[in-house]
């Protein structure tokens, strides 16, 4: 039985993996219809579930709780899974304004169902980016009429209607916006389960994280790692190079321009200087906080006093290759003129069309009309700037309170210290430069003393200290600018992040030194992201599907969860190399990077199964479904089978054995990158950005 269940595991996927080519090939319809909404594709996994529920009996696994939880907690997933693949219905409905209907079309069986209630549309209100044709929001006000009964809603992105079991998303409208289209999706029992799941799921990790009978207590427990853990770090002087100034005419003069940086201003509802709005909006549209040696404040001016001539300038950054070659753009950036034709018409409102039509249809947000959205919103910057909508002076007859002067220079000296920079280059550089020191003096058989392990340490540690202040430093700073706790998006929740491990590194690094090089590898991947999330500032308002606070919390726990599998990784690395050199002289080595790749292991696979899961409570929040078979998702279930097989040391004896475990976790890491950058590159799908 055990030989059955890792064949049909290893089975799985593959077959999820060889899914997600052929649906770039043959699109998403053929993978629905042969793969994932096959029956041999809900018999292989049915049969797995059995066979594992079965096993789990076999093995008396009620002894280990923790174990016996986590095992549950997949088999009601699957359970659940399997009540919506048999029970469940999606399709569209229709609706006129002041009409009323009762029916639905089912995309599932592709054909008109009844409804136990009727509908009636009294009113549909879109918001467009100003001056073009894409939604930033749209609302359907409706009547739910029940016999005698009647009660009012309102539906719009991220705001569902559930009525009697049925849950209606907004999708699209009619052109002449006196009609709506909703996403219908009936899934009573399904999603219910299959949450419960995701609840058992998260007791289950926390319980097997604290629990002493489980492997990761043990781990901790583990004699070999109370002898420390050798590391040397050289950091060598950074320079970060500014862009070769090139010089634009006609410009807004410099001495103007820095004069009006501590102009206040009024900017996403609070009040800021003038450089905060500048620097956002140059970000926005170029990706940069300045543009070829000009300041922010110096483009915003130049973009108001000289519009002609900066509308044909190259500046508005477009990712995506396919809306590139549809703009007829060479280069990552366009103009404000690629956007429109000769007649003045917006380019872009043919593909909007389109994306409504798909979403009348039942159709997903796909890569493309993701990127159009960004550019979108670009356009819409530049147009609400010459409006005079982005700039809204301080009021002086309103209850609005200017900045004080202290506030203002705080604000000022946050902007101009690149905080999330220099601590990511910092800490990345520290930790990977201590890796390949390593390395190389392994190679060439170098012992390193006591008393320089002792100095590096003392030095190490002091470094620690400093990056911990400085990031605090800039977190308060942040917080006294904002007024309030910065976790209110991605950015900061990453920020917050690094700051926790940094904490946890300095509490950690008497008992386990090892955690102090590890500590500046991980703030360091989180300090990216975070660092990368500030480059594309929130300067005007978002779908509200992107701004769900269930995004944020998915997105950090996938990229933390990435990090600690490439600690793994380089670990790994590192035992093999230390196995070719000298197996007989490294075995306590090898075997204390294995027992940390297996403490790191823990909360990695962790933190991406509840990411996984809280993902697909997004989805099904935003857009009804909590499972779509993207590639995106598909990769990331790969990663996480991939990754949690090495867990089963009992069923899999070799994962006992320290080198092919590390072969084994090194090989893994393949599906992360595939994950993260081939799906993008490669696969496309919802998920992937460009």
């Amino acid at each position: 039985m055990k030989r059955a269940i890792i064949i049909i595991h290893v089975v799985l996927t593959t077959i999820l993996a060889i899914a997600t080519v052929f649906e770039a090939i043959y699109g998403t319809a053929s993978a629905q219809n042969f793969i994932y909404g096959a029956i041999w594709f809900f018999v292989l996994w049915a049969v797995l579930g059995v066979l594992g529920a079965i096993y789990i009996f076999k093995r008396k696994i009620w002894r280990k709780p923790a174990a016996l939880l986590l095992h549950a907690a997949f088999l009601v997933m699957l359970f659940g899974a399997a009540i919506t693949w048999l029970s469940a219905d999606k399709g569209v409905i229709h609706l006129r304004q002041d009409t009323e209907m009762a029916t639905y079309f089912s995309t599932t069986d592709n054909l008109p169902k009844q409804l136990p209630f009727a509908l009636k549309l009294n009113k549909f209100d879109i918001v467009y980016y100003p001056a073009t044709h894409s939604p930033a929001n749209y609302s359907s006000y409706v009547s739910v009429l029940e016999g005698t009964q009647k009660t009012e809603h309102c539906i719009s992105m991220n705001k569902i209607l559930s009525h009697r079991g049925y849950r209606f998303y907004q999708a699209s409208f009619d052109e002449d916006e006196q009609g709506t289209v909703l996403s219908v999706n009936h899934d009573p029992w399904g999603i219910a389960v299959t949450y419960t799941g995701y609840i058992l799921m998260a007791l289950a990790m926390l319980l097997t994280l604290v629990s002493k009978k489980c492997g990761f207590r043990k781990l901790l427990r583990n004699p070999i790692l109370q002898k420390g853990f050798l590391c040397l770090l050289l950091i060598p002087p950074t320079q970060i190079k500014a862009e070769n100034p090139q010089k634009i005419k006609p410009i807004w003069p410099k001495i103007y321009a820095d004069s009006a940086a501590s102009v206040q201003v009024v900017y996403h509802d609070r009040v800021v200087p003038f450089n905060t709005l500048a620097r956002d909006f140059t970000a926005k549209l170029y990706g940069k906080p300045a543009y070829k040696g000009l300041t922010a404040e110096q483009v915003v001016g130049s973009w108001l006093l000289f519009p002609d001539v900066w509308k044909n300038e190259p500046m508005i950054q477009i990712k995506s290759d396919e809306l590139r070659n549809y703009l007829g753009v060479s280069g990552k950036f366009a103009r404000y003129t690629d956007f429109f034709d000769e007649q003045g018409e917006y380019r872009l409102r043919q593909l909007w069309q389109r994306f409504k039509a798909e979403a009348g249809r039942g159709g997903q947000p796909s890569a493309l009309q993701k990127a159009v959205t960004q550019a979108d919103e670009k356009v819409a910057l530049i147009t609400m700037l010459q409006q005079h909508e982005l700039i809204k002076p301080l009021p002086t007859d309103s209850n609005v309170k200017p900045l004080s002067d202290a506030k203002i220079k705080a604000e000022l000296l946050y902007n101009r210290t690149p905080f999330s920079k220099i601590l990511f280059m910092a800490n990345l550089t520290i930790g990977f430069l201590a890796l390949i020191w390593l390395i190389v003096s392994v190679i060439k058989q170098k012992q390193v003393q006591t008393n320089g392990k002792r100095r590096f340490l003392f030095v190490l540690n002091i470094l620690l200290c400093i990056s911990f202040i400085f990031h605090t430093s800039g977190m308060i700073l942040r917080g006294y600018i904002s007024g309030r706790i910065p976790l209110s998006n991605g950015s900061e929740t990453m920020l917050f992040v690094a700051w926790c491990i940094l904490l946890i590194s300095w509490l950690l690094r008497r008992k386990y030194s090892f955690v102090v090089p590890f500590g500046f590898l991980l703030s360091g991947f989180a300090l990216l992201v975070a660092w990368l999330g500030q480059k594309n500032p929130q300067i005007t308002p978002l779908m509200p599907v992107l701004l769900s606070p269930w995004l944020s919390i998915h997105v950090s726990l996938i990229m933390m969860s990435y990090a600690l599998f490439g600690f793994t990784t380089l670990n790994g690395i590192f035992a093999v190399l230390l196995h070719l050199s000298n197996p007989a002289n490294h075995a306590e080595s090898i075997e204390k990077l294995t027992v940390m790749s297996k403490i790191m292991l823990y909360p990695a696979v962790f933190f991406l199964g509840i990411g996984i899961f809280i993902g697909a409570v997004w989805a099904n929040v935003s857009w009804g479904s909590y499972w779509s078979w993207d590639p995106k998702e598909v990769w990331a279930l790969i990663t996480f089978l991939v990754y949690a097989a090495a867990f089963h040391t009992e069923s899999v004896g070799k994962f006992n054995k320290p080198v092919f475990f590390h072969i084994y976790i090194v090989l893994a890491f393949l599906t992360v990158l595939m994950t993260y950058f081939g799906v993008n590159n490669l696969l496309g799908g919802m998920h992937s950005y460009k």
